[in-house]
């Protein structure tokens, strides 16, 4: 599901809205999910999952069509991990 399918279908599941509120809804919860991530915060959707940021340390890397060893920066990654709400109903048990 694409960001435009998610508000087509909460702006069809709640015809009380106009698309455009929940097109702001939308991007406004996005908007502070990836706030808080920049700023290294953890955000937690209960029954969801949570989303935090790993550090990925500098190492030496391998370019595989050349062979030659690069450089590889350390760097700042997402990550997320499910809840428990989530994964049982994934594995059909919920």
């Amino acid at each position: 599901m694409i960001r435009s399918e998610l508000i087509q279908k909460i702006a069809d599941e709640n015809p009380h809205l106009y698309q455009r509120d929940v097109e702001r809804i939308v991007n406004t919860i996005f908007e502070e999910v990836t706030g808080a991530m920049s700023r290294g915060d953890r955000v937690e959707l209960r029954g969801f999952g949570a989303f935090s940021v790993k550090k990925r340390d500098a190492r030496i890397g391998r370019n595989p069509r050349t062979g030659e060893t690069v450089h590889v920066e350390e760097k700042h990654v997402p990550f997320f991990k499910t809840g428990k709400l989530l994964r049982d109903r994934l594995n059909g048990k919920a």
